[in-house]
């Protein structure tokens, strides 16, 4: 059976875009006799509130999709993350690191022979200032990264690594993509594990939880596609199955810049007060 889901953070109100990923998974469940779970990311409690949280069962309950309770909450998933972490630490894959975001800029901005000033899916490519510090120095105001070099390594290589692909399945047709060791390492660089103020992060924790719900398939905007590898290859670091990707368009504003939560005249909920009916929102957004 399948089991597709949508995985928001309660960071701000649901627009369009949203929609389109949910009715997305929702048909796609539906379509196949299969399940939809929903899943609140809410680690960054800076930034997460209960008013966007009930917002979102409300948008999504008003455009027909249905879920199993109780909704799987990250918060209450830190041990399964620790435990996670703990195991790429004790293969000695991972380092902390004390550097902010004007320590990574100032270092990339100095120069360098033959380096790129390169964004990946996490910003700009950390530039490995910390790779040589040992786990045992890590303070309580560290990340952790993992080096992917090393990861790379104790996976057979990068020949190896290079062998190691998922399923894409958004552009009509499945499409078998494979891992390239070169860009994991280039394009992606080392990235964070656990931030220290949340003790996880989004790549981290979508991973482990996708294991843990039995996820089959991951529906989602074609803006997380560059991350797919980094899931893919920490899933074969910790031995986790791999489900199928669909990496659908983005929803546009009339300018094509892709919606943001700040952009509340898409909201989902101002649709609904302006009296828009599901259909109305099917059709906006092509479906």
């Amino acid at each position: 059976m399948i089991c597709e889901r949508f995985a928001p953070s309660p960071t701000g109100l649901l627009h369009l875009g949203h929609a389109y990923s949910a009715m997305m998974a929702w048909d796609a469940a539906c379509a196949n006799g299969g399940e939809f779970l929903l899943r609140i990311e809410d680690t960054d409690k800076a930034r997460c509130k209960r008013e966007f949280e009930n917002e979102i069962f409300t948008d999504l309950s008003w455009l027909g999709i249905r879920w199993p309770e109780p909704v799987l909450r990250q918060t209450r998933r830190m041990p399964a993350y620790q435990t996670a972490l703990d195991e790429l630490i004790a293969l000695d894959l991972c380092y902390p690191c004390k550097c902010s975001r004007k320590d990574i800029e100032a270092a990339l901005s100095a120069p360098q022979e033959g380096a790129l000033y390169t964004y990946g899916p996490d910003g700009p490519i950390y530039p490995k200032i910390c790779c040589n510090r040992s786990m045992t120095k890590r303070s309580t105001d560290d990340a952790v990264r993992l080096n992917m070099a090393k990861a790379i390594d104790y996976l057979g290589g990068k020949s190896t690594v290079n062998t190691l692909n998922y399923n894409e399945l958004g552009h009509g047709k499945v499409e078998i993509i494979h891992l390239d060791a070169d860009s994991l390492i280039n394009a992606c660089g080392d990235i964070v594990l656990a931030r220290k103020d949340i003790g996880t992060s989004y790549h981290l924790a979508v991973v482990v939880d996708d294991a843990f719900q039995d996820i089959t398939h991951v529906t989602r905007g074609a803006d997380i596609a560059p991350a797919t590898p980094i899931h893919r290859i920490l899933q074969a670091l910790l031995g986790l199955p791999t489900p199928n990707y669909r990496h659908h368009r983005l929803i546009r504003d009339e300018n094509g810049k892709r919606l943001a939560k700040r952009d509340d005249a898409r909201a989902i909920r101002l649709y609904r007060e302006n009296g828009a009916s599901p259909q109305d929102i099917r059709a906006m957004v092509g479906l």
